[in-house]
């Protein structure tokens, strides 16, 4: 995705130059919610860099902590501290943070004034390993102490040789989950884009890969500090819905869980642990 003139006013060593018309009527054509995907999104020789310094499965689980352990996620662990990112992924995270590219994701998405987030909260060094998965979920929506607008997801793969088999697709589905949309292989150096907003669900479909391996991805996630359109003032946590062939887990076992946090939850505040 790139021209002439872009390259030489590309000022993001690493990336590759990309040509702001032609990914806008790339996101202007997206449904249900506006997205897009890049292949080689990074210069090859960066992306290898990126990839080798990629902590293996188990250091992820040492320096960061596992994201949740409940019947909607599994074995998925985050690093979000940037202090333990090795320099070319430090790199990585400063471009995406950068004031070029967070213009750049304004003018595609029409979206003004687009934020990144330093602290990196819920974002970093993703890797989700054998029998991990991510239901299908809307995200939180507002950042109450900074409060700031959940707007937009960035996703960048880093897994060499991923079989179609091994799953861990990236979902995009539509607002009742009734059809996925789009699904995207989380296949090396491919990145996906998405508006983040009250029916932009998304989720990631069993992993699969042998255990020697793990499903790898930088994430980071964008703000605006304006209320969008479809705010009406009631800030949620993330939101799981069911998936269509997932009939037991949607009537049975999503509302015992939900039931089982609200007693523990009520048992802290009587008790105090």
């Amino acid at each position: 995705m790139d021209s002439a003139s872009t390259n030489s006013l590309w000022p993001l060593e690493g990336i590759n130059p990309i040509d702001r018309t032609l990914l806008k009527a790339q996101v202007d054509a997206s449904h249900p919610v506006k997205n897009f995907m890049i292949e080689n999104f990074l210069e090859t020789s960066f992306a290898d860099q990126v990839h080798e310094c990629f902590p293996s499965f188990d250091e992820a689980k040492s320096l960061g902590k596992q994201t949740a352990a409940t019947v909607n996620e599994q074995n998925k662990y985050q690093v979000m501290d940037s202090s333990c990112f090795a320099p070319p992924l430090l790199k990585l995270h400063e471009m995406l943070q950068s004031d070029y590219f967070c213009n750049l994701l304004s003018d595609v998405f029409d979206i003004p004034n687009i934020m990144s987030d330093p602290e990196l909260i819920g974002g970093g060094i993703h890797q989700t390993g054998p029998r991990g998965h991510l239901d299908v979920h809307v995200d939180f929506n507002y950042v109450k102490d900074r409060k700031l607008f959940r707007r937009m997801n960035i996703l960048i793969y880093f897994n060499k040789d991923w079989r179609d088999d091994w799953g861990g697709n990236i979902e995009l589905w539509d607002q009742e989950v009734r059809n996925c949309v789009h699904s995207f292989t989380p296949i090396f150096n491919r990145c996906v884009v998405f508006e983040t907003n009250e029916i932009s669900y998304h989720g990631v479909t069993a992993v699969r890969c042998p255990e020697s391996t793990s499903r790898r991805s930088f994430a980071g996630y964008y703000y605006t500090k304006d209320e969008p359109d479809w705010w009406d003032g009631k800030a949620h946590s993330t939101i799981f819905k069911a998936r269509p062939d997932e009939k037991l887990k949607g009537s049975v076992l999503m509302p015992a869980e939900k039931i089982f946090r609200l007693f523990r939850r009520a048992r802290r505040k009587i008790f105090g642990s």
